[in-house]
């Protein structure tokens, strides 16, 4: 990543690295806050991180910053700083303020809430997911001021940063309901993914949705001596095991009714971006949990399997007896959990309507089967990479990282969909973490000369933004 700050053909990178200490500083004085949101003992530290960060705004001169406290929505942060032009395009930067628990709190080298600096990372639960994302952005706003020399940006800049969506969002729509004026844009630039390597940067165009349930088989009342009835009354985990083999053919692709009717398919150049990026196999495995051996729907590399193509994952298999030894009973209850990855342009309720009428196919006579449907899921969503916000987003970062950047999508899942659908407008994507950044393990981390070149990224993008949309 080269470059001359002192450059006066690059004024955001002077602008960043004028920046950069008292960011760093900032950023750490946030991280102190343990703003977990999925634990109710913390949820007063979700309340002090959005009035941190208010605080944070107001000195940086925003000059309509609000906390949205009201409940049930654990408290979310919004402010506004408008262009001096008022036919400027206005875009809404979308981020989260909580973060994940961090057990087991004995593997961190560092107490999570004491945020580390470690040569070039730092490291502290929420400096990649999402604070360090979030600061980046205010410190791009900062830096396109500067490098302007304006007292207003290009375009007019809001935020908004929830503070559930480490549980889900379960009450985002509410939010975006209830503050739909306030949140009105022409365009959301999501903070919350990765690049894909430090020396690959990316521009990501989409997330895959996900729907998750449970599956439960019951016979009688309670367990029975093998001996007794083995044999002559229907078995909840055979049962179980026979459903799970049915859920893919030989070649993994998955057999709920009409699962890929509605799949839409990546163009063909951004599948060439993707096998154009650098993939190492065993480097891969590694990250993946130590997998032995990579596996997949056939016809699709393993990044498209993990961006661009359905799943189905058997998560947990819980029946009869599992203690020591040897219990001989035919068991009275047995179940699954199971999660589907969705793509574009796939739909949560229309999976859990296959998911039911898949296991009621495989339900034996004498069975109860129960489909209990955890949550109503998460959309998934892709940005037509042709759009004028993907291609300044791409200029912006390529400008940022000084080399050709590709299109990457990701695996995980986010709200990005629900944003679409309620405010009616595009989502573009720039982070500037990385895939192994360890967010929601012990020792996560951000490269901070990353988030600095992703502040360099959104100040030009504040710039490109007013001629690209018009």
């Amino acid at each position: 990543m080269s470059g001359d700050p002192e450059n006066p053909g690059q004024p955001e990178r002077a602008a960043v690295a004028a920046f950069a200490d008292d960011f760093l500083i900032g950023l750490r004085e946030w991280l102190a806050i343990p703003s977990i949101g999925a634990d109710p003992a913390h949820h007063g530290d979700v309340a002090a991180s959005a009035h941190w960060l208010a605080d944070a705004l107001r000195r940086d001169g925003w000059p309509d910053v609000r906390v949205w406290d009201e409940g049930p929505a654990l408290p979310a942060v919004y402010a506004c700083r408008p262009a001096a032009d008022p036919e400027a395009p206005t875009v809404l930067v979308y981020g989260h303020h909580d973060v994940q628990p961090v057990d087991p709190v004995e593997q961190w080298h560092h107490p999570p809430f004491e945020a580390t600096v470690i040569g070039e990372e730092l490291v502290g639960r929420g400096a990649s997911d999402d604070k360090g994302q979030v600061a980046m952005h205010l410190l791009g706003v900062r830096a396109h001021l500067a490098a302007t020399g304006a007292a207003q940006p290009s375009v007019t800049v809001k935020l908004f940063v929830e503070g559930e969506e480490e549980s889900g969002s379960p009450h985002l729509t509410r939010l975006l309901d209830e503050h739909r004026d306030d949140l009105a844009c022409d365009l959301v630039v999501f903070t919350d993914t990765p690049l894909y390597g430090r020396d690959a940067p990316t521009v990501c165009t989409g997330q895959r949705g996900v729907y998750g349930a449970e599956v439960v088989f019951t016979g009688g009342r309670s367990d029975v001596h093998s001996g007794r009835a083995g044999g002559s009354v229907p078995n909840p985990a055979t049962a179980i095991a026979r459903l799970v083999a049915a859920l893919h053919d030989e070649d993994g692709r998955v057999q709920l009714r009409d699962f890929y009717a509605d799949v839409t398919e990546p163009t063909a150049a951004e599948r060439a971006d993707y096998a154009a990026l650098p993939f190492d196999e065993a480097e891969w495995l590694a990250n993946a949990g130590g997998a032995r051996g990579l596996a997949g729907e056939p016809g699709w590399s393993t990044l498209e399997r993990v961006w661009v193509r359905p799943t189905a994952e058997v998560n947990g298999i819980e029946g009869g007896y599992t203690g020591p030894g040897l219990k001989t009973i035919v068991p009275a209850r047995a179940s699954v959990k199971l999660s589907f990855r969705l793509v574009p342009d796939q739909r949560p309720e229309r999976v859990a309507d296959a998911l039911r009428e898949f296991v009621a196919r495989h339900t034996p006579a004498g069975l109860h089967a129960e489909v209990i449907a955890r949550g109503d899921g998460v959309p998934p969503y892709a940005v037509d990479v042709s759009h004028p916000a993907v291609e300044a987003v791409r200029d912006a970062v390529q400008a940022a990282f000084d080399q050709p950047v590709r299109f990457s999508r990701t695996g995980g899942s986010g709200p990005a969909a629900l944003l679409h659908e309620w405010l009616g407008v595009p989502v573009v994507y720039l982070g500037a973490t990385l895939p192994d950044d360890r967010i929601h393990a012990p020792n996560e981390r951000v490269v901070v000369p990353l988030l600095l070149r992703g502040a360099e990224a959104a100040a030009r993008l504040w710039r490109l933004l007013p001629e690209r949309l018009s």
